[in-house]
């Protein structure tokens, strides 16, 4: 005889609990993993975590002992805020959110704030255990900001400030940073080095540029939505820990960074700075800031750097045109074309071709010597005809090369 569980199965009941969906976790709640405590808010309560970095602590190389020297920043950002508040006054923060996308459905589940107080730098991280606890959240952080002033992020103006601005209108609570100088870091590492790294992805830079390599904590950024997505479905905070680190690490790498850039901005010449293009890259900016002695300094530091010893710290000859070029032409608004032309006479022994038609065309066009002009172009053609050069480059320069030689032979009479 059938047995009267086989008898429910043909009524379609399911026996057991294997079906049901497991209940959440009884112990393994966000207070379980990362230690933290519940704040009062008049809007709830929130979920802070806290840790403290000592005075004598280094993120790969660079220490937060920083006297952050911030007036060559601030005249960059065109913020005077910026050079006249104590590094005391400013946030750093970050933020992990639903999305990428922005606007009304996304909002930040967690938020990492930091500030140096009396020289350790505290941390506190804000967590939304529930989205019906977001008001007591942004409260939180409130407090948290009220002693500064200004704001540092990585893409924060574009990403987390507007994101915060729209979590707090929804919920008519006021904006506490709404009149904060705000310094973002993401378009000056693009100034400083796009043109040496592949990426200038803060956890990049952390790596190449501060000498910090993050522990296997580290979660990848595209995974954190879906972790706190299977939080909120399942009640188990353990994959979170790693969000947590990957959050405090973004913002203790932005002070990092910014003692880095500052210091570096300050004195370029103490060491900081090893690779030529870098040295070419703070001389951009000082140029496009219109200290043009300085400038000029900082792009002769960097074309001395022997190009393509192998050390990886040379310029490549593409760069070394470029860095020639922002020079010569930085060097006549100086009035000085006696230092473009030495310049380029020194480049042109090493072989650069950029350097040797440049020369063809001062001699050309200022001192009126087509032959002495000639003589340049033509070297300047067995240069690139010589050089192991791609397709399109090699045409480029013959193309030019021979257009000039055509001219100067007609004026030439030949």
């Amino acid at each position: 005889m059938p047995s009267l569980a086989d008898k429910l199965k043909s009524l379609g009941v399911k026996v057991g609990t294997s079906h049901l969906p497991p209940p959440p976790p009884a112990n393994h709640t966000i207070d379980s993993v990362v230690a933290g405590s519940f704040l009062s808010t008049p809007r709830g309560e929130a979920f802070v975590a806290e840790q403290i970095f000592e005075k004598d602590y280094l993120h790969g190389k660079v220490s937060h002992l920083s006297s952050f020297p911030l007036s060559l920043i601030s005249e960059w950002a065109t913020d005077p805020r910026i050079s006249n508040l104590p590094i005391s006054k400013f946030a750093f923060l970050d933020t992990e959110t639903s999305g990428m996308a922005g606007g009304t459905g996304t909002y930040a589940f967690l938020i990492g704030a930091a500030r140096f107080v009396d020289g350790k730098f505290v941390l506190q991280q804000f967590f939304l255990r529930d989205p019906s606890e977001e008001p007591a959240m942004l409260e939180a952080l409130i407090n948290f900001l009220a002693p500064c002033e200004a704001l540092v992020t990585f893409n924060g103006k574009s990403f987390d400030a507007p994101l915060l601005v729209t979590r707090y209108s929804l919920h008519g609570i006021p904006v506490p940073f709404k009149n904060y100088a705000h310094l973002d870091l993401l378009p000056l590492a693009r100034r400083l080095w796009r043109d040496r790294l592949p990426s200038r992805a803060l956890k990049h830079l952390e790596e190449h540029v501060l000498g910090f390599t993050r522990t296997s904590e580290e979660v990848p950024g595209y995974e954190i939505p879906w972790l706190y997505f299977d939080y909120l479905r399942t009640g188990d905070a353990r994959p979170l820990g790693g969000v947590f680190y990957h959050n405090a690490m973004d913002v203790v790498a932005m002070a990092a960074l910014l003692g880095h850039v500052s210091e570096l901005l300050a004195d370029p010449y103490n060491g900081r700075v090893e690779h030529g293009l870098d040295f070419i890259a703070l001389g951009k900016l000082f140029e496009d800031l219109g200290h043009w002695d300085e400038a000029a300094r900082l792009f002769e530091r960097g074309l001395e750097l022997a190009p393509s010893t192998g050390s990886g710290q040379g310029l490549e000859e593409a760069d070394f045109g470029v860095a020639v070029k922002r020079l010569s032409i930085l060097q006549k608004k100086r009035g000085n074309m006696e230092q473009a032309l030495r310049l380029w006479e020194q480049a042109s022994q090493k072989g650069h071709i950029y350097a040797q038609i440049e020369l063809a065309k001062y001699y050309e066009h200022k001192l009126r010597d087509v032959k002495a002009s000639i003589k340049w172009a033509r070297s300047a053609r067995r240069e690139v005809e010589q050089a192991d050069l791609p397709a399109y480059i090699r045409k480029h320069w013959l193309n030019e090369i021979d257009h000039r030689l055509t001219r100067l032979a007609r004026k030439a009479g030949l």
